[in-house]
């Protein structure tokens, strides 16, 4: 199916980008600073999932920074949309089958581990998707990737440090840590919070591990940032909101586009 959608692009547009870039929940303003060659809305590509999530604009942007060939998603799609797990991470394989060879996959989650606090990031060292389905079940297709992907180096240590190394570079603080994905969309309760801290999760949301698998499968070195935009549900005796996300996003702007700008440099 994706293949279809894949020649569809290339119809209308003729760049090959070297990154690939997913812009989660109230990051998506990252997009501005792209200098734009193609933009498509999912709309347009017929066959392709549409994001119905808020902030989520719905197109891929085609374009350069820092002098390197860029794709972005501005904005993805999610299980708790009404999508099946290969509608979702269809535009991961998309992005690949383009020629994309490295992708940053953002995300805004809910901090588990106290030692993280509301405007952190957290780079992604490793994730938890047990409890949604994954991307691969049913026939394999080889042409694609194998049958049983090695997830041992699903965050690729390499692109790990050198996150580390650009966020030094820039004077950014950021934390590391495991990240989990439960299906939504609603929020997680305070019992589910205490099970996930038990089994190692550092922070929680609603997208981001199937992704990934299917980035792994498909042969992207794989990189991932959290920003922390609320604390997980019992870590403060309060009920948690979208709005939260995004006045959290928005506050951490300027830091958030510097470091992806730092990273995209420094690949």
């Amino acid at each position: 199916m994706f293949e279809k959608l894949v020649e569809q692009i290339n119809s209308r547009i003729a760049f090959k980008p070297e990154i690939a870039i997913i812009l989660g929940t109230g990051l998506g303003k990252f997009a501005e600073n792209i200098d734009v060659i193609y933009e498509l809305k999912y709309s347009d590509i017929n066959g392709m999932p549409v994001s119905t999530a808020p902030s989520h604009e719905g197109r891929f942007v085609f374009g350069t920074i820092e002098g390197k060939n860029v794709v972005a998603m501005q904005g993805r799609v999610h299980l708790y949309e009404g999508y099946t797990p290969q509608q979702v991470v269809m535009p991961i394989r998309i992005m690949r089958a383009l020629g994309a060879e490295k992708l940053i996959v953002t995300n805004a989650a809910g901090g588990i581990n106290k030692n993280l606090n509301v405007g952190d990031f957290m780079m992604i060292s490793d994730q938890i998707s047990s409890f949604v389905p994954s991307p691969l079940i049913g026939k394999n297709d080889d042409t694609i990737g194998t049958r049983f992907p090695d997830m041992s180096n699903a965050y690729d240590k390499k692109l790990q440090a050198l996150i580390k190394s650009t966020a030094s570079e820039l004077n950014i603080p950021i934390k590391s840590g495991v990240y989990a994905q439960l299906s939504g969309p609603q929020f997680e309760t305070p019992a589910e919070i205490k099970m996930l801290s038990a089994i190692g999760a550092d922070a929680v949301g609603m997208s981001t591990a199937i992704e990934t698998i299917a980035a792994v499968h498909c042969g992207f070195k794989v990189c991932g940032i959290s920003l922390i935009s609320n604390l997980a549900c019992g870590i403060l005796d309060r009920p948690l909101s979208e709005e939260e996300v995004g006045d959290t996003a928005s506050s951490v702007s300027e830091r958030f586009e510097a470091l992806i700008k730092g990273i995209i440099r420094n690949i």
